[in-house]
């Protein structure tokens, strides 16, 4: 038994290490496929920014920025945050390098890792794993079902299917304002507990997302944004459930719904899955219309979405399914002595070149033990070397898996496994 380390990955900081890190690289590579097919550019961010981008654009009184964020001061005394999300640093991105002042939409991808401080369980980590995309500069309801449509092909992609659709409009300035006024007059007749009588002062639809059973039933007969949109917002709403229906995305209008961020207007969705308990949530977003002037931008729209790469493979577990396959290796070199070692390793790499994987057997092993790697290793073909071998210049090819052997000129052994792959 192998000695435990002095040291553990943070709590609630989950390691992918192999075989099962093939299934993150498979996930996160097929929650992105679907919005490199549709023209978003990548965009890379850094880790962390000036805490008051996210302050102002996700909104100070969310639980986000409120309780979640990692917040230190740098060494020259300036106040930077982990990025806990990805959209506000797109923006600030978007307007810093002028990409608004191009052709619209701006349509950006990306991914990587996000931070919240967080009680750690399963599928609420404090270092998560996402994809987004954000498509900005164009209020059109068929850009909202194409960014919704991209979210659903990367589930259905990786096999997923036991998800479902949750979208619903929270309105734009021309009918929400009043509409918060009217939920905001609703709350506060409420016996509610006085930090949540609080919330309704600052937020109040954020009180429509508190999840306890008490409050749930204190609320269930709130007025519903759906029910007081404006004719705009009511029109943009039904075009886009039209272009969804276009497009075959299966959907479910929840009136309740809330998304966690200040920044979301008129469509707003999520993703969910049954099958993860009380982190059922395995994507969402909305749109933005009013963040870039928020963030000292032009009066630009937007939308997009994060897909928690994380959440998706308890998903995939919960399904009994997996993604990706563990990587292996398509030929399994064993050298019989330092000779033959060396010019396996130049055959190795001209192997390599040609875009072949390639593994050697290192630290002098036996020849049952190399052969025993080279089976494990998954490798179709093994090249055994010996000083006989090179001295009749030779080499010899074992086919792993019907254990044919032959011996071939040892210039020739690139070429012939190159042609025995290509056929295979």
């Amino acid at each position: 038994m192998s000695k435990p380390s002095a040291f553990a990955a943070p709590k609630g900081i989950p390691d992918y290490v192999p075989p099962g890190s093939a299934e993150f690289i498979a996930v996160r590579d097929g929650l992105t496929r679907p919005a490199r097919l549709a023209g978003y550019g990548h965009i890379e961010l850094p880790i962390f920014e000036d805490t008051g981008l996210f302050a102002r654009g996700v909104g100070e009184s969310t639980d986000v920025v409120s309780k979640e964020m990692y917040t230190f001061a740098d060494r020259g005394d300036r106040s930077v945050t982990l990025r806990p999300e990805g959209t506000a640093g797109v923006m600030r991105a978007v307007i810093e390098h002028g990409l608004d002042r191009g052709q619209l939409p701006v349509k950006l991808s990306y991914g990587g890792p996000f931070f919240r401080y967080e009680r750690p369980q399963a599928g609420r980590y404090r270092q998560l794993q996402q994809v987004g995309v954000e498509a900005i500069g164009v209020d059109d309801p068929a850009l909202d079902a194409e960014v919704i449509a991209i979210a659903d092909a990367g589930f259905r992609g990786l096999g997923l299917d036991g998800f479902r659709l949750e979208i619903t409009s929270l309105g734009d300035d021309t009918c929400r304002p009043q509409y918060r006024e009217l939920l905001q007059e609703f709350l506060l007749k409420l016996p509610l507990d006085e930090a949540t009588q609080q919330r309704a002062r600052i937020n109040p639809l954020r009180v429509l997302d508190d999840k306890r059973p008490e409050v749930r039933e204190l609320t269930a007969d709130a007025p519903l944004m759906l029910d007081h949109l404006s004719e705009s917002a009511k029109s943009h709403f039904d075009d886009v459930l039209r272009y969804l229906d276009a497009l075959g995305v299966t959907y479910v209008v929840n009136p309740r719904m809330v998304r966690g961020l200040d920044y979301y207007t008129k469509t707003t969705f999520e993703f969910v899955h049954d099958g993860l308990g009380a982190q059922s949530g395995i994507g969402g977003g909305g749109r933005y219309d009013g963040l870039m002037a928020q963030l000292g931008g032009q009066p630009l729209s937007g939308i997009g979405f994060g897909l928690g790469v994380d959440r998706t493979m308890l998903a995939l577990a919960a399904e009994g399914k997996t993604a990706g396959t563990p990587e292996r290796c398509d030929v399994y070199c064993v050298p019989l002595g330092d000779d033959a070692k060396l010019r396996l390793a130049m055959i190795a790499q001209q192997l390599r070149a040609n875009g072949i994987r390639v593994d050697l057997a290192y630290g002098g092993r036996s020849v049952k033990g190399a052969m025993k790697a080279a089976d494990k290793s998954g490798a179709r073909f093994a090249l055994v070397l010996g000083d006989r071998d090179l001295a009749d210049a030779t080499i010899g090819l074992k086919n792993l898996g019907n254990g044919e052997q032959q011996q071939i000129p040892l210039d020739d052994a690139v070429a012939t496994v190159g042609d025995l792959l290509d056929r295979s």
